[in-house]
């Protein structure tokens, strides 16, 4: 059975549910299901994790993250095998899937430790100060992983707010959340520090309404496209001071696009920080 992973461990659901999951008449595999509890668990774990992966050395966070795509570089030959059954993807479109996913990680972990510099700024002020905003996490953003594409979507998701000093709760497509699980295995084994990313499976109708009330995550991403609940989801995080994130690609092709990554995509999951100190001090 595919299990949620929590807090760099893998664990069954606190419901102890699981619903099977088929590809027409083949058995696929069983997938945990995770309770409102799960979620509070995963919250708990990110909110531990944050401020240490916070603290990270910008570069070594960025080593962190090449470990990670060293990682899924050495189980290709698994991810093709699992991306090319039961997902209707042929073999070139599964290969073309992981090779952008390793290039997706590559390329975050390169702006780790330069996105500051250039997201940071001297402010002209009239009078005799100096004023400067420079760019800090949010805190723990909760993701409502992409439909498809199951692998690539998901790690398209959640390099921007991981790269911006965030830590993360993660609920996998709901469609085959196999491929989440297969990539909560590379974090296991890399060395990204426990509880950054929490990867939970189970129903969005169930799950996502209790991760816009929660008050220990502070911004959500997910597309409206996919998500029957967007206006609960807008209601509950408004009475939670929540921020909403929608992602900006509207289709899975568009994941296989450079259109998937980009700077603004890290300054989305940032707070601008800014300073006032007085000239001569």
């Amino acid at each position: 059975m595919y299990k949620l992973f929590i807090n760099g461990a893998f664990v069954r659901s606190e419901s102890a549910r699981s619903t099977p999951l088929w590809d027409g008449r083949t058995f696929l595999a069983n997938i945990a299901q995770a309770s409102r509890k799960d979620l509070r668990d995963a919250v708990t774990a990110a909110r531990a994790a944050q401020s240490r992966w916070w603290a990270q050395d910008p570069q070594l966070r960025g080593f962190m993250l090449y470990r990670l795509g060293e990682m899924l570089e050495s189980r290709r030959s698994e991810y093709l095998a699992l991306l090319s059954e039961g997902t209707g993807n042929d073999e070139r479109t599964a290969r073309e899937e992981i090779d952008t996913a390793i290039d997706r990680v590559v390329w975050y972990a390169g702006w780790c430790d330069k996105y500051s510099a250039l997201l940071s700024s001297r402010n002209p002020v009239s009078g005799p100060h100096f004023n400067c905003s420079t760019p800090e996490p949010m805190g723990v953003v909760g993701i409502l992983a992409p439909q498809s594409p199951h692998f690539l979507g998901i790690i398209s998701a959640i390099l921007p707010p991981l790269v911006a000093g965030n830590a993360t709760v993660v609920l996998a497509s709901e469609h085959d959340p196999r491929p989440a699980i297969a990539l909560a295995e590379a974090i296991a084994l890399s060395d990204i520090p426990p509880g950054v990313v929490n990867v939970l499976t189970g129903f969005r109708s169930e799950i996502a309404p209790a991760m816009a009330k929660h008050d220990g995550i502070e911004a959500i991403a997910c597309s409206r496209d996919d998500l029957a609940q967007w206006e609960e989801i807008e209601r509950e995080s408004a009475a939670s001071i929540k921020r909403i994130r929608p992602f900006e690609l509207e289709r899975a092709i568009d994941y296989f696009s450079d259109r998937a990554q980009s700077l603004d995509g890290i300054a989305e999951f940032c707070e601008i920080k800014t300073i006032w100190h007085p000239v001569g001090f």
